[in-house]
């Protein structure tokens, strides 16, 4: 069964991807709808696959973050690392990219020292050849 999206339920969609513990009766009162309507479109969208889960995005108060580029072997499938990277304690977010480097990372710790082991685990994954880091001054969005 194929579900369609109507423009109210990209804008129920938007509202979850900014704010996922917003009540459906404050959503629904700014859309117009009542909660029982919010709900049950939310519900028919994780039934038809649209919504596929809800998660938990962490603060950054306390953290240092680094992006690292990496460069993997040209015999080296690229997921099968992304993957490996992807299970460290340090990594939150894995993109496999196109350009000079074929993974980029984001990395964050408590501490620089922490960043530091995270990249040196990464460096030393079989099959990356080179990486670039730089640390995260600033996020702004």
């Amino acid at each position: 069964m194929t579900i369609h999206t109507d423009e109210t339920d990209k804008k129920i969609i938007t509202r979850l991807q900014e704010n996922s513990r917003e009540s459906f009766v404050v959503m629904g009162k700014e859309l117009g709808l009542s909660d029982t309507v919010i709900a049950r479109r939310v519900k028919r969208m994780i039934d038809g696959g649209i919504i596929s889960r809800f998660t938990v995005e962490m603060g950054d108060a306390g953290q240092t973050s680094a992006i690292v580029l990496a460069s993997v072997d040209s015999a080296t499938d690229t997921s099968v690392i992304s993957e490996k990277l992807a299970r460290l304690d340090a990594v939150r977010i894995v993109y496999e990219i196109t350009g000079q480097y074929d993974i980029a990372t984001i990395i964050s710790a408590a501490s620089m020292s922490e960043i530091n082991t995270a990249i040196d685990t990464l460096r030393k994954i079989q099959g990356v050849t080179d990486t670039n880091t730089v640390i995260i001054l600033n996020k702004i969005v």
